[in-house]
C-alpha cells in the first residue's frame, strides 16, 4: 500500500527550515521525502496549506498500565487526537513488568497510581502487548515497580541479594530491548531504596548505555522529604540527587518533568538551569522534559499534614489541634505560595461529582465555611484520596524559557482518568505548545524537532523522530490556522491535527479518529 502526500509544508525533525514538497510511504515505511513527485500512489492525500512532519512524541508517559484493559482504546485516542504517534513510558518508578509472576505483592505495582492487571518480565510484556498497542510505546522499567515486587512497600533497606534479584529483572529488560529505567523518589516503595541500591541499579541500566529519567523528591521550595532547615532549598536538593546519581553510575540523566510548585518556587528557576547547563558543558548527558499548562495533577491531601492524619477523629476535634493543624496548612500555603483558589477539585467520590471542577475557595463560599472547614470536608469525604489539579507549577515566563531551553522535550505525563474531572495534558498538551510557540515567535521547526527528533535522539529511539527514506512511516500533519485548546474543557479535541499515520497506517483521517492497534513496543537495538 503506498500513500502520497502532495504540496505539504515539510517540517523533517531536523530542526531546519520547513520547504515545501512531497512525502510518499509504501506500507510502514518512508520512500521518498522532498521534491515534488509524479510517482503513482495508491492513495493520494492533497496537503496544500499544511505541515507535515514526523509523529509527534511524548517523552514522559504512563500509558504502558492500560494496553490490556478491556477498553484501552479510550486511554490512547486523546493522545492520537493530539497528534502523538509514540510514548515514553515506565517514569516515576513505575512499570507493569520488571516482576517475577509469583509475587505476592501485585496490588503494589502501581505504586497506589496504577493498576497492573498482569504484573510480569519484560518479555511477557512485549508479548501480551503484541496486536493491542494504539501507539507506540519506548519502554524504560520502573526501580520502584522492581523494588514493590520484591518486597512491597517495606521500608528496610535491601541486602546485596535484594539488590542482586533486582538487577536480574533490570537484566532481562536492557537484554530484551528496554531503553532504560526510571525512579520516583516521592513515591512508595521508591522512596526508601539506600544509596547503595540506587547506584547499583542505575549503574546496571548505564552498562547497557541505557537511560536513566528521576523524579526527583521535591519539585518546590520546600517539601516533606527534606529536613526543613537545609542550605539549599529541597527543589534544587532534588537535582543534586539526580546528578549525583548521574556522577555515579556513569548513566545518561532525565530530570522528569521540571516544575517550580508554588509561587516561591518560581525565582529558583535561573539556580535550576544553571545546574543543568553547568553539567552539560562539563560533556555529561544531562536533559529535561516540561509541561505546557500551568497545573498539573496532585492528591487532595497534598497540605495535609500527616501527624494530623494519624489523630483519632475526638483528638482531632479539640479546639488546640485544630488550632495546630490551621497553622500548619497555612504555613504549607505561606512557604509554598499557593492558596485555596489554586486547588481544583479533580475527584472526590461518586456521590459528590458537584465538586470537580470547583476551587477549594469557590466551594467554601457556595457552602457559606471557612475555606480550611471545606477543604477539610472534602478530605474526608474523599477518604483521604480524592484528586485535585493543583496550580502555580509555572507562570508564563518560565514555560518560554523552558520551551526555549536547548535541554529541554516536551512531555505529557498524563493519563485519561477513570472519574471525575480530566487532566487537560491528555487532551491538548501538544497543540498547546505550537500556539505558545506561535505566540512567543518560536520557530516552529525548533518546536516540532523538540517533540520528534530531539526526542528520538534523547532515548536512542532508531528509525523515528524524522522524516527520512527508510524509516517508519509515524506521520502527522497540522493544519496551523485550525490550531485550537479550550482550557475551559480539558477533556475537549483540539483543533489543527488533520491526520496521524502509525506504522504507515492511518488512524487520524481528516481531522476524524478511525483507531486501530497499529502500535509496536519500540526496542532498543
Amino acid at each position: 500500500m503506498t500513500t502520497l502526500f502532495k504540496n505539504g509544508l515539510i517540517i523533517d525533525g531536523t530542526g531546519s527550515a520547513p520547504y515545501a514538497g512531497d512525502l510518499l510511504i509504501e506500507d510502514d515505511r518512508i520512500v521518498s521525502v522532498g521534491a515534488e513527485t509524479d510517482a503513482a500512489a495508491d492513495r493520494v492525500i492533497d496537503l496544500h496549506g499544511l505541515q507535515i512532519c514526523p509523529g509527534l512524541i511524548d517523552a514522559h508517559s504512563h500509558n504502558d498500565f492500560f494496553y490490556d484493559r478491556d477498553n484501552a482504546e479510550k486511554y490512547y485516542k486523546p493522545f492520537i487526537e493530539q497528534g502523538i504517534t509514540t510514548q515514553v513510558t515506565g517514569n516515576c518508578s513505575f512499570s507493569p513488568f520488571g516482576v517475577s509472576p509469583d509475587t505476592p505483592y501485585r496490588d503494589k505495582i502501581g505504586g497506589g497510581l496504577f493498576e497492573a492487571l498482569h504484573p510480569c518480565s519484560f518479555a511477557e510484556f512485549k508479548d501480551r502487548a503484541k496486536g493491542k498497542l494504539y501507539v507506540n510505546l519506548v519502554p524504560l522499567i520502573g526501580q520502584g515497580s522492581v523494588r514493590a515486587g520484591i518486597a512491597g512497600y517495606d521500608p528496610t533497606p535491601f541486602t546485596p541479594a535484594q539488590i542482586e534479584e533486582e538487577l536480574t529483572h533490570v537484566r532481562e529488560a536492557m537484554e530484551g530491548g528496554a531503553f532504560g529505567g526510571s525512579f520516583g523518589f516521592m513515591y512508595e516503595p521508591d522512596r526508601y531504596a539506600a544509596e547503595d541500591e540506587i547506584t547499583a541499579f542505575a549503574k546496571e541500566i548505564a552498562k547497557y548505555d541505557g537511560i536513566v529519567t528521576v523524579h526527583p523528591r521535591a519539585c518546590s521550595i520546600v517539601s516533606a522529604d527534606y529536613p526543613l532547615l537545609t542550605k539549599k532549598s529541597h527543589l534544587e536538593m532534588g537535582l543534586d540527587e539526580a546528578v549525583d546519581i548521574m556522577h555515579r553510575s556513569g548513566c545518561r540523566l532525565v530530570y522528569s518533568h521540571l516544575i517550580f510548585t508554588g509561587q516561591r518556587s518560581w525565582k529558583l528557576l535561573d539556580k535550576m538551569l544553571a545546574t543543568f547547563h553547568r553539567e552539560k558543558a562539563a560533556g555529561r548527558p544531562i536533559a529535561f522534559d516540561n509541561y505546557a499548562f500551568h497545573y498539573g495533577a496532585s492528591v487532595i491531601t497534598v497540605v495535609f499534614p500527616e501527624w494530623y492524619a494519624q489523630l483519632s477523629k475526638e483528638e482531632a476535634a479539640k479546639p488546640i489541634n485544630r488550632f495546630k493543624l490551621s497553622l500548619t496548612i497555612l504555613m504549607y500555603r505561606k512557604v509554598l505560595g499557593i492558596d485555596w483558589e489554586d486547588m481544583v477539585v479533580a475527584y472526590i467520590s461518586d456521590e459528590h461529582p458537584e465538586y470537580e471542577g470547583k476551587t477549594v475557595r469557590q466551594l467554601a463560599a457556595e457552602e457559606g465555611v471557612s475555606e480550611l472547614d471545606m477543604y477539610l470536608k472534602l478530605v474526608d469525604l474523599s477518604g483521604r484520596a480524592g484528586s485535585i489539579y493543583l496550580g502555580k507549577y509555572y507562570n508564563d515566563d518560565i514555560v518560554h524559557r523552558l520551551m526555549e531551553d536547548e535541554l529541554s522535550v516536551f512531555m505529557t505525563d498524563a493519563w485519561v482518568e477513570e472519574k471525575g474531572l480530566q487532566n487537560i495534558a491528555a487532551f491538548q498538551t501538544f497543540p498547546q505548545f505550537f500556539l505558545l510557540a506561535r505566540r512567543w515567535k518560536i520557530p516552529v521547526e525548533k518546536i516540532v524537532r523538540k517533540m520528534t527528533g530531539a526526542t528520538a535522539d534523547r532515548y536512542g529511539i532508531r528509525e523515528r523522530g524524522y522524516l527520512k527514506p527508510g524509516f517508519k512511516a509515524d506521520i502527522t500533519v497540522i493544519d496551523p490556522a485550525a490550531l485550537r485548546v479550550d482550557e475551559s474543557r480539558p477533556d475537549a479535541k483540539p483543533g489543527g491535527i488533520v491526520h496521524v499515520y502509525i506504522n504507515g497506517r492511518p488512524v487520524l483521517q481528516a481531522g476524524a479518529y478511525v483507531g486501530g492497534t497499529h502500535g509496536e513496543v519500540i526496542l532498543k537495538k
